[in-house]
């Protein structure tokens, strides 16, 4: 059974892409262990107790510096990998280095473009429409000790039209995240994912 941990800050849409890939059996054998999340009262907690998910809270006005301490407690052993859905918070220490390549996140812009520290939510999409870009889209990366810098595993393009809004572009862009990040967990659970360096090798 393949293992995995997800991390999320908000309403928890694209955890909910992955718990109901799960559910359908697109990602096989695989169990979702824990839901953690950085806010208290979000909805991405009701999805995961909807689904009988353990779920964690360790709110980042609390915990601050110690948050990611605090995941590592939880999981470490325990999964196979950690999926950030939305998350947040800046992931660092023991935490990166013990699930290198086995952490992944998803970010709703065309890495390199529009990411970084600051660059998260509607932020992205204000800045790539106010760039005057023709495609954006989101990205599902490997964690690592930077923000948004680590290895690419998958890319989904989308166009942005002349009468786009930010909320316009996000909405078109989180249909893509849905497919993505579920995309990306099924792939790794199946060991089809090959890293060297910062090129990574999708399998046949």
């Amino acid at each position: 059974m393949f293992k995995i941990a997800v991390l999320a800050s908000g309403g928890g849409t694209d955890l909910q892409s992955v718990i109901d890939a799960v559910n359908e059996g697109y990602i096989e054998n695989c169990s979702i262990e824990a839901v953690i999340c950085d806010r208290p009262g979000i909805y991405a907690l009701d999805r995961a107790k909807k689904n009988n998910i353990p779920t964690y809270v360790f709110d980042r006005k609390i915990y601050k510096e110690k948050v990611s301490n605090c995941i590592l407690d939880i999981l470490d052993g325990k999964v196979d990998l950690i999926v950030c859905a939305g998350w947040l918070s800046i992931l660092k220490g023991d935490l990166i280095s013990r699930f290198k390549n086995r952490m992944i996140n998803i970010h709703p812009s065309l890495i390199p473009s529009f990411c970084g520290r600051g660059m998260y939510g509607i932020k992205v999409h204000e800045s790539a429409i106010e760039y005057g870009v023709k495609v954006s889209g989101c990205t599902v990366h490997f964690v690592d000790d930077g923000t948004d810098s680590g290895p690419i595993i998958v890319q989904k393009v989308v166009p942005v039209l002349f009468g786009d809004t930010p909320k316009t572009l996000q909405s078109r862009i989180l249909e893509e995240e849905h497919k993505a990040l579920p995309e990306v967990v099924r792939l790794i659970s199946l060991g089809k994912v090959k890293i060297s360096g910062r090129k990574v090798n999708i399998l046949d």
